[in-house]
């Protein structure tokens, strides 16, 4: 209550905008006395301030006293007013003629203990207290009296000349003063801007005379408490309000030992709530640039604007918010993680507190994205490049900030650059032959470099004119020389495949599969004199070489000639005769164990009809006739003839031989050319000999086959 003392001290006699009323303090504190008695009356505006002149009233009289203290001793109604305050409430003093009296304090108030007593002239006893006419306990002790219009006496035997006698006081009603007025709420301010605090203050007032009395205090939200509860504080102090706290307030005044509660009327509160305006977009990184990757962070405030607001962030273009954020602050953040190209545009936010949505400024957001990996392609005029053709290479990124800067590359060497806004770009050339392998581009932006895909070009080249050419070299060569064709084209792709000519007549073909040339063996006759040529061709076009003349002479006279060949002619005969020999002694075996063999001349005198023609499985001739230079040897034809089943019967063969067809070797003659004495030498009975050596020899048809 030290504030409460305080504030009595600063205002004075005017409080919260209320006069106080004077006060009397009496002396004896009895309201009621016996006659003849003397009381004390003091008169006061507060408890320590200069009183000042006194006005005092004797029934509605004013007396002709100005001092703080005066002593009646007559019955009636007595006021006082002090300069700074208003003019008390009459208080009764009566000076009582009875023998028995009931005394009561003068100055009662709510909550008070009361204590009574019964007075009397004279000796009593027997004394008893009534209140409405009921008797209570002597000696009566009152606490914690509240306002009503309850009315006490008491009685008791008072010695007289007579004895003791049974005498009731006059009744009385306790003039109990209200302890405190019912508090009264305000609020500072009364009209509060959201956002704003707001103090709260259960107002009320203890009269002086009860200024040690101790309150406290609860404030109230609707029906529901407010803080910590009861606190000693007539203030709350409520650091932010907004429109949802505008409610009814009350509070509650009490005192802390006699429990006097008292509350105040309810109070509506009224939160006046600002609009929002200048509502502002920033984007973090500044001035809107990033790459492609990064997060974009969108800040959208408001200079002014209570209350909650609801901010949304929007992309031009784009009908959807992007986010939506509604709290109790004049600023919002929104994050985008990991933009991409499609998040490049203008962007605004709105801001709304129930006034309606307020639009910030565009802001552009640009990205600078890295170039993805470009694509080479190669476009060429057909399917196989060829020397000479203009071939196109383009080289292009699906993605990536402008402007983008493109090399070409041959097996890592460069060809050329451009740089083009946007798109691909492209770079021509003709192709020759060192322009096969591989090429590659790249791709380059302010933010790296990134290389394409190999690409292999393969440059095809047509064949040149081949060039034909002889092994051994010349124009001449021998019958049965073995001639070697070389046919070569000087350029051309593989691979290539080689024709080889006589007199326009195709002798035969090779392939070079990994370029270069190619050669063709041929065993040279008489009649191989004339043009040969070649040709070459890769699938681009046949090329054909100059007719190169040989000529095919007959075999050397010369006398080491002779002897070799002799010699190999020699060397031949015995190995023909060795063969023949063993064969011979073979089917003579056979004969002399009883199965004779025909023998058939090489004119071919068989039982096959003449006049039919011969069967080429029956009769095929195996060897010609074959002078090499005019060797000296000599071989006839050899046929080969199946037996028929017209000259089955004829034949004495047996089953197993008629199914085996037979070779017929004719004579073999060896002849010495340029020299007579050795033919000479040969008698008629070495001819009979050699004659004889030869006959019919079986053959299986498997090795006629082969």
């Amino acid at each position: 209550m030290l504030l409460w003392l305080l504030l009595l001290l600063i205002l004075g006699d005017s409080f919260l905008g209320v006069t106080l009323k004077a006060f009397f303090l009496l002396n004896p504190p009895w309201s009621t006395n016996f006659h003849k008695d003397k009381m004390t009356l003091t008169c006061r505006g507060s408890l320590s301030l200069p009183q000042g002149d006194i006005s005092w009233y004797y029934n509605e009289n004013l007396l002709n006293k100005k001092s703080e203290e005066i002593q009646i001793d007559k019955t009636g109604y007595y006021k006082c007013k002090t300069q700074r305050s208003s003019l008390s409430d009459p208080i009764h003093v009566d000076f009582s003629l009875d023998k028995l009296t009931l005394q009561a304090p003068d100055s009662v108030f709510e909550g008070d203990e009361v204590v009574l007593r019964c007075q009397a002239r004279g000796e009593a006893k027997e004394i008893h207290f009534y209140r409405n006419e009921y008797q209570i306990q002597p000696n009566f002790t009152l606490k914690s009296v509240s306002r009503n219009d309850d009315k006490y006496h008491c009685s008791a035997l008072i010695r007289g000349f007579w004895g003791w006698k049974k005498e009731n006081s006059k009744h009385l009603s306790i003039q109990i003063q209200e302890l405190f007025p019912p508090p009264m709420l305000i609020s500072r301010p009364s009209s509060p801007t959201e956002g704003s605090p707001v103090t709260l203050k259960c107002e009320t007032w203890l009269p002086p005379q009860r200024s040690d009395i101790q309150l406290r205090f609860c404030f109230f939200r609707k029906d529901e408490a407010l803080g910590s509860g009861w606190n000693s504080s007539p203030e709350l102090e409520l650091p932010t309000v907004w429109s949802e706290d505008a409610e009814s307030y009350w509070c509650q005044a009490e005192t802390v030992t006699s429990r006097i509660r008292k509350r105040s009327l309810r109070s509506q509160l009224y939160v006046q709530r600002i609009p929002v305006s200048d509502v502002n977009l920033e984007i973090q990184p500044p001035e809107g640039q990033l790459t492609e990757g990064e997060n974009l962070l969108l800040i959208c405030s408001v200079a002014k604007g209570t209350g909650t607001v609801t901010f949304s962030w929007h992309r031009e273009g784009t009908v959807r918010s992007l986010g939506r954020k509604t709290q109790r602050s004049l600023s919002a953040e929104l994050q985008i993680l990991t933009v991409k190209e499609s998040d490049a545009g203008r962007y605004y936010c709105a801001a709304d507190n129930i006034h309606g949505p307020i639009l910030s400024k565009l802001v552009r957001v640009t990205l600078s994205i890295p170039v993805s990996r470009p694509v080479l392609t190669v476009m060429s005029p057909r399917m196989k490049a060829m020397v000479g053709d203009v071939v196109e290479l383009h080289c292009e990124s699906q993605s990536g900030s402008p402007p983008i800067l493109y090399r070409f590359y041959h097996e890592n060497v460069t060809l050329g650059s451009s740089s083009v806004p946007s798109g691909r770009a492209a770079f021509k050339f003709s192709l020759t032959v060192e322009h096969s392998g591989n090429y590659s581009c790249e791709a380059e932006n302010s933010l790296g470099v990134q290389r394409s895909d190999r690409v292999i070009l393969s440059v095809t080249v047509p064949v040149s004119h081949p060039v034909v050419t002889f092994s051994p070299a010349g124009t001449e060569a021998v019958v049965g020389d073995v001639l070697e064709l070389r046919c070569e084209a000087q350029r051309g792709s593989p691979p290539i495949l080689y024709w080889f000519y006589y007199k326009n007549v195709t002798l035969g073909s090779r392939e070079a599969p990994f370029g270069g040339g190619a050669s063709f063996n041929l065993t040279l006759m008489a009649e191989h004199s004339g043009n040969f040529s070649c040709g070459a061709d890769n699938g681009l076009g046949v090329q054909h070489s100059e007719m190169v003349i040989l000529s095919i002479i007959g075999p050397p006279s010369n006398k080491t000639s002779l002897v070799t060949e002799g010699v190999t002619a020699g060397l031949l005969s015995i190995l023909g005769l060795a063969a023949t020999a063993a064969l011979v002694h073979h089917f003579r075996t056979q004969r002399n164990s009883g199965n004779p063999r025909e023998f058939q001349e090489p004119s071919g005198t068989s039982n096959t009809n003449p006049q039919e023609p011969l069967d080429p499985v029956q009769l095929q001739p195996v060897y010609d006739n074959v002078n090499p230079r005019d060797s000296d040897l000599v071989y006839s034809e050899i046929w080969s003839t199946q037996h028929t089943k017209e000259n089955s019967a004829n034949s004495p063969r047996k089953h197993r031989e008629d199914k085996e067809p037979t070779v017929i070797y004719s004579d073999v003659k060896r002849a010495y050319p340029d020299d007579s004495a050795g033919q000479a030498s040969i008698g008629d009975s070495d001819l009979e000999d050699a004659a004889e050596n030869y006959e019919n020899v079986p053959c299986i048809l498997s090795a006629l086959d082969h």
